[in-house]
């Protein structure tokens, strides 16, 4: 059959009905699985009231480090399991065995009794469901990416995987929407449930047994229930499938890797792909995209002070406003480049940053801003006493004078100065004309408990006196949505555009990011090679920001500080991508070496006699 080169017929003619069904069955599978992974985020504390607080503090510790490391630090070890099968078996039944596992273990966290009922059993088979969830999406993204983009047409691959860009976004979404809908109908239909504890009633501190709302006593399990649903559905439309046509003309040609971990990333030629694809694109796309969708949320209702629904409402819209970009940039990489793109998502980041968060602060707490612009706040103390507070699974414990002072002072939004004194010398905070000595975090329980509130009443009453709004529900400059559709004013739509332009960054970095791994690696070691970066990059780099962020800040005194850890990662994979990225994988066969720049006349990228990539 001739071959013939891509046409600007082929780029703008309709999806063909199979094409549809490829980018359905594996978007929907995607989104389903990022549904079920954020469920586990957004109910987090409800979850580990069930299962971890019977347990002393040191073995809570321990499971909320091994449920932190389920989420983050065992998807790039998902990657590695996956990635092999699916270059060894095929992309299709991979991907199926991904959204398998992580459905049936989202249906049976739905299902797990407590630690009221079963004891050690029940917290150590929900960290165990909760590892398997993430090596499945460490999994899954690799397979539907690769799935996609090899049964794409050349000239279109960056548009059709861009589909798969848009899900994570769709799955924190559906989490979010399903939640809101449950505990609104739980709540609002059922009574509260007495607490029990090793058998005994819990009592408050009136003597009274303690009641908890109905979503939180058992309600919070529908969602993972529900999930079963959305896992049918996906088998069903992944089982019609046929397996992509790249890894069935290496198959036919005999030409699969036999150990595709090892040829991966124990061959330089090939780990060195796998090093330039982390550090040129994947590390500073994480970081954008941690920054423009999560942390931006962080800052705005932690740091920022706005209530949590204004918050959500304000994301929301920005989502809304901006998620088509994914589609638009996918598409756009096929005409000039995956590389451009990407770069000059993260090239926007570093110059423009500390601008637009300066800009939310200011349009949306200017009591804030200009209570920061007006008070100097200095924290004397012997630098040997303050450490860096990176406490990524909220089980670390700061107890100097110093370390205490300047966590306050950070969850205040305080922007502050260090001053060094000499060796033993008090930790003082100084609020304008005012000095407040800092207590010591290891005094007895019942002196600790009073020098903290002493301590926390006397800097807040210097702070109110300073300007800072210290209670948002005095604050009446403060941003404040009164329903989803209460944006059209001026302050509550300044940020909307605000958040969509962060938004905007992030589809650029993300949207044609699918492509540009595909098309670095050879089709025999695709699924593998293309997985483990983006899973590091991710799961590591993405993971990290908010705790690394707030540590700079904390350390430095100022609010915007711990934007540097994604601005400088961003800067580097500029300058990596700059050099040592190629642009010319858009213009190539994924069957094909290099050289064949042309596109089987099918309009599928599928069949070029030649071996290797």
């Amino acid at each position: 059959m001739a071959v013939v080169e891509a046409t600007d017929v082929d780029r703008s003619r309709p999806m063909t009905r199979e094409e549809k069904k490829v980018i359905l069955a594996s978007s929907l599978g995607t989104v389903f699985e990022w549904y079920d992974f954020y469920l586990y985020g957004s109910l987090a504390a409800i979850i580990g009231a069930q299962f971890f607080t019977s347990f002393p503090e040191a073995t809570r510790n321990v499971f909320a480090l091994l449920a932190f490391a389920a989420g983050f630090i065992v998807r790039p070890f998902g990657a590695l399991v996956f990635g092999s099968l699916g270059d060894l078996v095929g992309r299709k039944y991979t991907f199926l065995m991904t959204i398998l596992i992580m459905g049936m273990s989202t249906f049976i966290v739905g299902l797990l009794p407590g630690y009221e009922s079963w004891g050690m059993a029940a917290p150590i088979i929900l960290i165990v469901l909760r590892m398997l969830q993430g090596l499945a999406l460490g999994g899954e993204y690799g397979g539907a990416a690769t799935y996609v983009a090899e049964h794409a047409p050349m000239n279109r691959r960056g548009y059709y995987t861009s589909w798969i860009q848009t899900t994570a976004t769709m799955g924190l979404l559906l989490s979010l929407v399903v939640i809101l809908m449950v505990q609104s109908y739980v709540n609002g239909n059922y009574e509260p449930v007495p607490q029990f504890s090793n058998g005994e009633p819990m009592l408050g501190p009136d003597g009274l047994q303690v009641m908890l709302e109905p979503f939180k006593a058992w309600g919070w399990r529908i969602p993972f229930l529900g999930s079963i649903f959305l896992l049918l559905i996906s088998l069903y439309i992944r089982l019609q499938m046929e397996e992509s046509p790249a890894f069935k003309h290496m198959k036919e040609e005999g030409t699969q890797s036999k150990a595709p971990l090892k040829e991966a990333f124990g061959q330089w030629k090939n780990g060195k792909i796998a090093l330039i694809a982390l550090f040129g694109l994947v590390a500073g796309q994480a970081v954008v995209w941690y920054s423009g969708q999560f942390y931006a949320l962080f800052f705005i209702n932690n740091v920022v002070k706005l209530d949590q629904f204004t918050s959500n409402v304000l994301v929301a819209w920005s989502l809304i406003l901006g998620t088509a970009g994914f589609v638009f940039f996918g598409s756009l990489s096929d005409k000039i480049g995956r590389k451009p793109i990407i770069l000059l998502g993260c090239a926007l980041a570093v110059v423009s940053y500390f601008t637009v968060f300066r800009m939310i602060t200011e349009t949306a707490n200017p009591a804030l801003a200009q209570a920061q612009a007006n008070t100097v706040v200095t924290v004397s103390a012997d630098p040997e006493t303050c450490s860096f507070q990176f406490n990524p699974t909220g089980t670390a414990k700061f107890t100097s004078a110093c370390d205490i002072a300047k966590a306050m002072l950070a969850k205040s939004s305080v922007n502050y100065t260090s001053v060094d004194v000499a060796a033993g010398a008090p930790t003082v905070v100084q609020i304008g004309e005012k000095q407040i000595p800092v207590y010591d975090g290891t005094l007895p329980a019942e002196e600790l408990k009073a020098a903290k509130a002493e301590f926390d009443k006397t800097v807040n009453g210097a702070l109110t006196e300073a300007g800072y709004p210290v209670d948002p529900k005095t604050n009446t400059t403060i941003a404040k949505a009164d329903h989803f559709f209460d944006v059209f004013n001026g302050q509550n739509f300044k940020l909307v555009l605000l958040l969509t332009y962060l938004i905007v960054l992030v589809t650029m970095v993300y949207g044609p990011m699918a492509a540009a791994l595909v098309e670095m690696f050879p089709t025999r070691i695709r699924y593998s090679g293309m997985s483990l970066p983006y899973h590091i990059g991710n799961g590591w780099f993405g993971g990290l920001l908010p705790a690394t962020a707030f540590a700079i800040s904390a350390q430095s005194g100022n609010i915007y500080a711990g934007l540097w850890y994604a601005i400088v990662v961003a800067g580097l994979t500029v300058i990596i991508g700059l050099i040592f990225v190629p642009n010319s994988g858009y213009r190539r066969s994924l069957f094909a070496d290099d050289s064949d720049h042309k596109v089987h006349q099918t309009g599928y990228d599928n069949a070029p006699p030649s071996k290797g990539w």
